[in-house]
């Protein structure tokens, strides 16, 4: 079971229905299930979803990972492929028991020195091994990326870590942090292909983010990028302060074709995985199940409200994507709690709203956190406002004192948010 505080929180039928369906969700993206899904070796023919790859035509093969979840999806390809392997490099928030690959432990949501000196030895290593047209290099790229592997081009770490934290409570989506960071960094936007070439480069690629864009999924280090500086500049100035980013911190990615013929980027896990899991689950538990969306995007504190709204009776609302906030109070939490703290004011006796991270980490040691008529009755006991837990972006401590956080610690998969609204 996933959810460490599952009994204590599935206090009623309809909770507890929304808690199993959250475990279905989990169950069905974890690395094991993808990985032998999605992959297969025979016969020297390496099979990657549709396609497929002879390995006796490279004379070496290579491993790099990064980001969240990416330790064990690399453990398990590591696994199939033997010793056909040379060399791998990886680094992700959770560790693993790894045999012959070189893994670091970095840090997210901002990057750290630990992340810089990682991916500065792995483009110094490269340089040494020399890529040729005769090397492989599989890459497995999953949601987090954009923290963890990290080269930045003219802008010092403290500076970096400005800039990421500004943007991160700027409000500002995916896409637009994304566009900021790839032309602050050399691996970005394409940059991690300019440093392989010309060697044949296979990325496996779980993705974190509404609509599955692949050259924003961790800022797209093998992807070629359609942004420019001057987006960059764009997005940083109305978004941050105008003085945080400068033009001299900027950098183009590259354009050139060549950088990318030899390049393919193959998705094999999203959120809709967890979704059409979830929605087989609900019908088999009697309920009319309705996927709204796997890219939605919203602002957290007015998204459960929105959903709640947009739900039927007797049936059960299912959503995937990541929402925004906007920081302007003093509290902790994460943007999922948000969304349900948000709902609260619209919540009546028959709906119960959930929210979580599908890492288990919504910012916070909470995966997200589960509401209802029950929450309103706990914090009306306990002489909590919702609303002013709210404003001051403090949904953490509001569902410590309510217990209706859901406890997972970290996961070894992320495909963003997932939400969940129940009337019966």
């Amino acid at each position: 079971m996933f959810i460490r505080n599952f009994e204590k929180i599935a206090t009623r039928p309809q909770r507890k229905i929304v808690l199993e369906l959250v475990e279905t969700a989990l169950s069905s993206i974890q690395p094991e299930n993808v990985i032998n899904n999605s992959i297969k070796l025979e016969n020297n023919i390496l099979g990657i979803s549709d396609k497929s790859f002879d390995l006796g035509g490279f004379e070496r093969i290579f491993l790099i990972g990064f980001g969240k979840g990416s330790a064990k999806n690399s453990r398990l390809i590591k696994e199939k492929l033997g010793n056909r392997l040379v060399e791998s490099y990886v680094i992700d928030t959770n560790s693993e028991d790894f045999k012959k690959i070189k893994f670091t432990q970095g840090t997210h949501p901002l990057p750290s020195q630990t992340n810089v000196d990682f991916t500065d030895s792995l483009i110094k290593r490269f340089t040494e091994i020399n890529p040729t047209r005769k090397d492989l290099v599989i890459v497995v790229i999953t949601g987090g990326g954009s923290a963890l592997f990290e080269k930045p081009y003219r802008v010092d770490l403290e500076k970096l870590i400005q800039i990421n934290d500004a943007l991160l409570k700027s409000g500002a989506n995916i896409k637009e942090m994304n566009t900021v960071r790839k032309h602050l960094s050399s691996v970005k936007g394409g940059g991690l292909a300019k440093h392989l070439y010309p060697a044949t480069i296979v990325s496996i690629i779980a993705s974190d983010v509404p609509g599955n864009d692949l050259s924003v999924i961790s800022s797209g280090p093998t992807v070629k990028d359609p942004t420019t500086i001057d987006d960059a500049l764009s997005i940083s100035t109305s978004l941050t302060r105008s003085d945080l980013v400068t033009k001299d911190y900027l950098t183009e990615t590259p354009k050139e074709d060549k950088y990318f013929e030899k390049i393919s980027n193959i998705l094999i896990l999203s959120n809709l995985t967890a979704l059409e899991a979830m929605k087989k689950k609900a019908e088999e538990l009697g309920f009319k199940a309705e996927i709204l969306s796997d890219k939605f995007q919203g602002e957290a504190r007015n998204t459960g409200s929105d959903l709640v709204s947009k739900t039927t009776p007797s049936s059960i609302l299912l959503i995937g994507g990541e929402t925004t906030v906007k920081v302007t109070g003093s509290g902790k939490g994460g943007r999922n709690q948000e969304v349900v703290l948000g709902a609260l004011s619209n919540i009546d006796d028959k709906t119960v709203i959930c929210s979580f991270d599908s890492d288990g980490w919504d910012n916070s040691p909470f995966a997200g956190a589960i509401g209802d008529i029950e929450t309103l009755e706990k914090a009306k006991k306990l002489n909590l406002n919702p609303q002013e837990f709210l404003d001051n972006n403090n949904s953490l401590e509001f569902f410590q004192k309510t217990g209706d956080g859901i406890e997972t610690g970290r996961l070894p998969s992320n495909v963003s948010d997932l939400m969940i609204v129940l009337k019966d």
